[in-house]
């Protein structure tokens, strides 16, 4: 199949203004900015061809500067998926699948977006699919944290009996998840067809995804069902950079991990 990763990268944001640009250190002490450490995940998936998608100057030197691809796309775009059907438009319909690989999630494994890519190319009526991750009683507890905390941190997920979503949300569902009930933790990658890409943009902007500020709730709102795939972190910790506060603990994990 034939795959373009897309790594959107905005500037603004109310949580975390210039997000891109925060620098993360290594285990070995080096410090890269996020959009690189991003742009390194994607370049050990297996045969994808990759670009950064933004609206800023300031990322787009940044990505330069490290010898990314870059493409500019409007800043009308609301969120990633329409900067990847953006960018799509500009370089043709000419991949098979689209990955939307968020660009606060330096810690994800390469290996869920090959399990993303995997299932799709195994079921061709699978139109979008994101991976999920179980909680750790550990991550659990860092969710829920988070909320007392009264931040809005990572997005979890309920799905039905075939694998698709139910609902995302940026509280812990369900509520009362435990060690027999389970809370899966969303991860921001997504793999769309093409066809897919052009629905989501001709569709408004849904109710529930503006109250909840997640995306993918367009998918769902208007009927199309999104394929949760189960991955396996394999023993790496895994968390998105969703504030400041998470800088110092991604960079403890790097560390531990022996991610430089």
């Amino acid at each position: 199949m034939k795959v373009l990763v897309v790594i959107p990268a905005r500037y603004a944001s109310s949580r975390f203004p210039g997000k891109p640009l925060a620098l993360l250190k290594g285990a070995d002490g080096r410090a890269l900015t996020l959009i690189e450490r991003t742009w390194n995940t994607a370049q050990n998936i297996s045969a994808v061809s990759s670009v950064v998608a933004t609206d800023d100057d300031r990322i787009a030197t940044e990505v330069r500067r490290f010898g990314g691809e870059v493409k500019m796309t409007p800043s009308s775009c609301k969120n990633g998926t329409e900067r990847c059907a953006a960018v799509l438009a500009q370089l043709g319909d000419t991949f098979d699948l689209v990955v939307n690989l968020q660009g606060d999630a330096p810690l994800t494994p390469p290996w869920f977006v090959d399990d993303l890519i995997s299932a799709m190319a195994g079921d061709e009526k699978i139109e979008v699919a994101t991976p999920i991750l179980a909680c750790s009683p550990e991550m659990l507890s860092a969710l829920r944290g988070d909320r007392l905390a009264g931040r809005v941190g990572a997005t979890t997920v309920v799905r039905d009996r075939l694998g698709n979503a139910l609902y995302f949300s940026k509280e812990v569902l369900p509520f009362g998840a435990d060690a027999q009930t389970r809370a899966f933790h969303h991860v921001g990658v997504y793999a769309y067809r093409p066809t897919a890409l052009g629905l989501y943009s001709d569709w408004s902007e849904a109710p529930l995804e503006r109250v909840e500020g997640l995306e993918q709730l367009r998918f769902l709102e208007n009927g199309m069902p999104i394929r949760c795939v189960e991955v396996d972190a394999k023993t790496r910790s895994f968390w998105e950079l969703n504030n400041p506060e998470d800088v110092s603990k991604i960079e403890t994990m790097m560390k531990k991990m022996g991610v430089n």
